[in-house]
């Protein structure tokens, strides 16, 4: 599994308000996602009406293909129309979970794993920035997981 993160700056150029900036945030945040299918949200800066520090993300499972992905929305918003785009940083993780890898020990519970994420959430302000954009996208945040319990058997309440 490779996770491909970006991090930038979005300068608006003469922001009459917060309102300017927020339609310019909207709109990048709705094209890249419907473009790239990925995660995107705004991470800092949200008082300053002039520049929208973003993070977006991406799942893959090929570390090239990501990086030509990054290269692609680098490009769209060089060339954005309402915003300049400023400082830019890309990280791209390398994860567990291809079919060649050996894991020694048990694997975790789906609990666990929302523990996890939810603990790295509280944690981690850009990290639960993505998961705040994940919640509007209508997926479901760690706490609901662990709130819901098991399911019982065939799949009904």
């Amino acid at each position: 599994m490779i996770i491909a993160i970006l991090q930038f700056e979005m300068f608006i150029p003469d922001p009459e308000s917060l309102k300017d900036k927020r339609r310019v945030v909207r709109s990048a945040k709705d094209r890249l996602h419907r473009d790239f299918q990925c995660a995107v949200a705004e991470v800092a800066a949200l008082e300053n009406p002039s520049v929208a520090r973003m993070g977006l993300a991406i799942v893959s499972n090929d570390g090239k293909h990501a990086a030509q992905v990054l290269d692609r929305i680098t490009e769209r918003l060089r060339a954005w129309p309402d915003a300049h785009l400023g400082d830019c940083r890309r990280e791209i993780v390398h994860g567990h979970g291809s079919s060649d890898e050996v894991f020694d020990g048990p694997s975790p519970s789906e609990e666990d794993i929302a523990g996890e994420l939810l603990r790295r959430s509280l944690d981690d302000p850009e990290l639960a920035a993505l998961e705040r954009a994940a919640q509007r996208a209508g997926v479901p945040d760690a706490t609901d997981t662990l709130n819901a319990g098991p399911k019982p058997a065939g799949g009904r309440p």
